[in-house]
């Protein structure tokens, strides 16, 4: 995180604090120009925004939207024209790092605010020198930031991004990287700061998690630039937005007054504009409206299935704003369509000795949309586990068609690439028999064109790997599909793809994601994992979801603590006690869990030593056919071994979390 002179006293900035904003600051670029590799980003970037403002930032992946932030924070200079920031200035933003640091979690966020950190660092000298002027100087700057209340703010923030109590004292290297960059961003948001930048924060946020972050940056009176692919969160938090468009010549930044949708429309009627693209935008928005009265005449009266259908009525009038995404695919129809696809009767699972699921019951038909909801670490990814038939039941049945063709997707899939080849040859090991073109044309609706396809997956971004996955999934028509945080690292013209292709997609789906328009816009019905159950939802996601969560925040909320210190005391002792308790307890998880991480060090060590020997041109020679042959066994027998050991530790990390969430009986 970086502050601008964060040595100087400061009045309170944080949300609830009251500050006043000064209209007359802004953030300024003027004919900035920026270079890279021969090309240029940026030329003649221009643009002003007024103090207090949220502007949301979008463009395609490659526009330059985390370089702007970098010219912003300034550690990245541009070759020409001039950036205007007010003087005195604080800038917060999220590390990308954390180190494994013994420090408690409330004292790493904390150190957010380094002009608090500042002052009591100042107060422990003047205290030491015996310097009672200072010290009564020091004591009238804590009072007027408020440092009374610090670490009240900094336990709420913990408690809004999904902490427990007990984990306040947890060090920072007992989390996992996912919680870490939570508690990054928790050390972000503590910052008093002027100016806020978030390149996509809700990345590692469960859906309550975002819902909390929502209303605190609503309420947040500084400067806000937000990077973000969810197009909800952008809804509900920016008042403007600065669109990035590549051009022949460099990115072009153009300033939209208004939420995301308000940019789409502002878009959409643009490009309507413009006569070379009416004919597709026409055929677009035709197509869209086809299949809003197909499925109008179908349509539950459930209230998912009512929301679906006015999100999709306001389809055709958005069609034009995505005339021009790279990204066009649809599924193809299944082979076949048994009904029911796959019925879990009284089903119950868990890892090691905890049980995180009991007697859930659920039935799968061809056409129903199902959308999970439900607290972090309440189930929902076990229970699309369950459903794939990469868990298996304590007790239940676990009931799948003949015909049943399951396509699921989840984050750690994405390792399971093979990084020395490309995309084509992926495909194509799929489909030996298909022709290259027609596997260069499915690509190309994932945005792999030209010689993109034959180029190694190694070095492809995490949304890249994503798409390749989505690709092979759609490519192999199943009849279920199983999605698991399906949109984590695409940006919003891929999600904005794979949403309107699930909407046509005859077959089954269970998703879990933490994009509100995604599951708006392709499920039917929620259900709601919560203590240790899926049970049908009746409400819907924009007003009963986020009361049921605020309710459920409230019963956790512990009871005041009493001011007798004895009792504080002998309250603390417990606390130390049920913490050691629970440390001993945990402890054989861990260990596992260290093992399982050495030997997938190992293992991918030895890919990797694999994957160079077969990128050897020479190998392919007959003389080296024994020996390539022996490579691709090894090859065989690492990934499966990867594969499996994967799946451990994805098991050790769920019941670890489960368990350091239990209450100690």
């Amino acid at each position: 995180m970086y502050h601008a002179r964060p040595d100087s006293p400061r009045q309170e900035s944080g949300p609830g604090h009251g500050t006043l904003v000064d209209c007359a600051a802004m953030l300024r670029f003027t004919d900035i120009s920026l270079h890279r590799g021969g090309r240029a980003l940026f030329a003649d970037l221009t643009f002003t925004l007024h103090a207090g403002w949220k502007c949301g930032v979008t463009g395609a992946n490659g526009a330059g939207k985390s370089t702007l932030f970098a010219l912003v924070r300034g550690t990245l200079h541009a070759d020409g024209g001039r950036i205007g920031l007010p003087p005195g200035w604080v800038i917060a933003h999220v590390a990308q790092e954390t180190a494994a640091t013994e420090r408690a979690a409330i004292d790493y966020v904390l150190d957010g605010d380094a002009e608090l950190r500042a002052i009591e660092e100042a107060l422990t000298h003047a205290q030491a020198a015996g310097d009672g002027l200072a010290e009564a100087t020091l004591h009238a700057q804590l009072d007027t930031i408020d440092a009374w209340t610090a670490r009240t703010r900094a336990a709420r923030l913990l408690n809004g991004l999904g902490f427990a109590p007990a984990d306040e004292t947890r060090p920072v290297s007992a989390f996992s990287g996912g919680w870490r960059m939570r508690l990054n961003l928790a050390q972000a948001l503590m910052c008093r700061s002027d100016l806020l930048l978030l390149d996509e924060p809700t990345n590692h946020l469960d859906l309550d998690a975002v819902l909390w972050l929502e209303d605190w940056l609503r309420t947040y009176p500084g400067t806000l630039l937000l990077i973000s692919h969810d197009r909800d969160f952008l809804d509900r938090v920016a008042d403007h937005i600065l669109h990035l468009e590549v051009h022949t010549e460099a990115a072009r930044a153009t300033l939209y007054t208004g939420n995301y949708s308000a940019f789409e429309r502002a878009r959409a009627a643009e490009l309507a504009r413009e006569q070379a693209a009416s004919e597709k935008q026409r055929r677009e928005a035709a197509h869209m409206r086809d299949f809003v009265e197909r499925f109008r005449a179908k349509a539950s009266k459930a209230r998912q299935a009512q929301s679906r259908l006015k999100m999709l009525e306001r389809m055709p009038e958005i069609a034009a704003a995505h005339v021009d995404s790279p990204f066009h695919f649809e599924f193809r129809a299944p082979e076949k369509l048994p009904a029911p696809l796959l019925v879990l009767k009284d089903g119950a699972a868990g890892y090691g000795d905890t049980t995180i699921l009991h007697n859930v019951n659920l039935s799968l038909a061809p056409g129903d949309r199902v959308g999970l909801l439900g607290p972090n670490g309440a189930g929902k990814s076990t229970l699309i586990r369950l459903l794939a038939g990469e868990l298996a039941l304590r007790s239940g049945e676990r009931i799948g068609a003949r015909d049943l063709k399951i396509g699921y997707f989840a984050q750690h899939q994405l390792e399971h690439l093979h990084l020395g080849d490309n995309a084509l040859t992926h495909l194509t090991r799929l489909d030996p028999r298909a022709r290259e073109q027609e596997l260069r044309d499915f690509l190309g609706g994932f945005g792999f064109v030209g010689d993109r396809v034959l180029e190694p997956v190694a070095p492809f971004s995490g949304g890249e790997k994503a798409r390749l996955v989505l690709a092979l999934l759609v490519y192999q028509r199943p009849n279920l599909l199983l999605l698991d945080e399906p949109t984590n690292h695409l940006d919003l013209e891929m999600r904005h793809a794979l949403a309107l292709a699930l909407q046509e997609f005859d077959g089954a789906m269970v998703v879990v994601s933490h994009d509100r328009y995604l599951l708006r816009s392709v499920t039917d019905r929620l259900v709601l994992v919560a203590d240790g159950t899926a049970e049908a939802f009746d409400g819907d996601l924009d007003e009963e979801y986020p009361k049921w969560l605020a309710a459920r925040r409230a019963r956790q909320v512990p009871a005041p603590a009493s001011t007798d210190t004895s009792r504080l005391a002998i309250n603390r002792k417990d606390q130390r006690r049920q913490d050691a308790d629970k440390r001993r307890q945990n402890q054989p998880l861990k260990n596992r869990l260290k093992t399982l991480e050495q030997e997938l060090e190992r293992l991918g060590a030895d890919k990797a030593r694999i994957n160079a020997a077969l990128a050897d041109g020479t190998l392919y020679s007959g003389a080296e056919k024994d020996k390539l042959k022996a490579l691709l066994l090894e090859q065989g027998r690492v990934q499966l071994a990867l594969a499996q050991t994967e799946s451990a530790w994805l098991e050790a990390c769920e019941a670890l979390e489960t368990a350091d969430r239990a209450d100690i009986p």
